[in-house]
């Protein structure tokens, strides 16, 4: 889905140093850790931001330098005044939670500065959420599972108010009985299971695919989360927190995750019966990579049609194909597009990136059958994956050609039509990252 089409709350974290209180209640050990993250040829910011719900109700806020796996501060905040089932975090004052009574609650946090203070507990909905777990994508979906079926919502609001705001209930599928669950980035979710595989999902549209990151060895968690930028924390069940680090979380493997058993972010101390993380807190891009991470990307849809994505637009939906691709690869100033072709030269334009000539991997290409683009329309975006050694010719991977995501052949840009005959190659954006 295009993010014109999906609300995509604003996040931010907070940063202090650790607070003390929280040892003093018991939560934590004294130990935060001291971990040492292995170099890795990519940029990654942000802090994770992880909530959670003790035995007795309270909620709890942690923040972890994702850097380091150092946990920065720990603070405890009032009972919820009710028995919390499954919890996920929409933004840094935001979560949702179930009660063991089937009831929705959203709790609206005031600060987690130096104290957790809400400003507020709210029941949205009386009856009918009976997941076991919940999790929320960043990107608009919130994605729950009960008696095995995996569940998807669209949040439409920052704060939602009830179903006009957490609705389009679709039921993905029956078999998900899995021991955890969390998502890691648009429509993605990252799960364990009780004899110790380690699954991740892509939700396409109804449809989903599998992949097997671990056949086994993670059986002792039981609660995973994960902050985006392919970090991941697992609780153990004698209370540790550890953390992990997967390159690219698109791959469906799971030999390039970094383990860091030997140094937890702690080796006792998280008690809390439930834990979220707010998404895309954290997030990573692989240096001079973009253009590579975006092709991969594209081919990975290759041969997928409309009904494989959730777009708004069945007869014309090219542009919002590369918008979902450039978001998905984490490209800056992705908002700035929308469904019209045209947006890409927009967002070119506005950040220095347009140009006529010399492709790159990763760039957006604009066609137009009347030869002009200052007009305000564009026939046709598609994206290069592949450039020739002098430049001159390019391989594009599109939607809506022929109905469907496709591939073409080299092709001489410059003298070349578009390859749905939308007219010929204009222009050349590069996505900002």
């Amino acid at each position: 889905m295009s993010n014109a089409a999906r609300f995509i709350p604003a996040l931010r974290s907070t940063l202090v140093g650790l607070a003390a209180g929280a040892m003093s209640l018991g939560l934590m050990t004294a130990n935060a850790g001291s971990a040492t993250a292995a170099p890795v040829a990519e940029t990654c910011t942000g802090t994770a931001s992880i909530y959670g719900t003790l035995a007795d109700g309270r909620l709890t806020y942690s923040a972890i330098d994702p850097l380091t796996g150092n946990r920065l501060k720990t603070l405890i905040g009032p009972e919820l005044g009710f028995t919390p089932k499954a919890m996920a975090t929409l933004n840094f004052n935001t979560v949702l939670v179930t009660s063991t009574a089937g009831a929705l609650y959203r709790v609206d946090v005031l600060t987690n500065n130096n104290s957790l203070v809400l400003s507020g507990v709210e029941k949205i909905a009386d009856s009918g959420w009976t997941h076991d777990k919940l999790t929320y994508d960043g990107y608009g979906h919130l994605y729950g599972t009960a008696g095995g079926v995996l569940m998807q919502y669209l949040v439409s609001q920052p704060k939602p108010q009830g179903s006009q705001h957490i609705g389009q209930r679709v039921e993905i599928d029956k078999g998900f009985v899995l021991k955890t669950l969390t998502a890691v980035g648009d429509d993605r979710l990252l799960a364990t299971t009780q004899a110790g595989a380690l699954y991740s999902y892509k939700i396409i549209g109804r449809a989903w695919k599998r992949d097997t990151l671990k056949a086994e060895g993670w059986s002792n968690f039981d609660q995973l989360l994960s902050p985006g930028g392919g970090y991941y924390y697992g609780r153990s069940s004698a209370g540790g927190l550890y953390w992990y680090k997967d390159a690219d979380i698109s791959d469906g493997s799971g030999s390039d995750i970094t383990y860091h058993t030997d140094d937890p972010v702690d080796a006792k101390g998280w008690t809390q019966t439930l834990l979220s993380a707010a998404p895309s807190t954290v997030t990573c891009k692989v240096v001079n990579q973009l253009g590579q991470t975006i092709a991969r990307a594209a081919e990975n849809e290759v041969g997928n049609n409309f009904s494989d994505f959730d777009f708004d637009h069945n007869g014309a939906w090219c542009a919002e194909f590369g918008q979902y691709i450039w978001s998905g690869a984490g490209v800056d100033h992705t908002n700035r597009l929308d469904a019209r072709a045209i947006s890409f030269r927009e967002y070119g334009l506005a950040y220095g990136t347009y140009r006529t000539s010399a492709p790159k991997v990763g760039d957006a290409v604009l066609y137009d059958a009347d030869r002009s683009l200052t007009d305000g329309d564009a026939d046709h975006i598609n994206l290069v994956v592949e450039v020739s050694a002098d430049g001159k010719q390019i391989r594009t991977v599109g939607g809506n050609e022929s109905r469907q995501v496709q591939k073409s052949a080299w092709f001489t840009w410059s003298t070349a039509t578009s390859p749905i005959g939308a007219g010929p190659v204009l222009a050349f954006i590069s996505p900002i990252g």
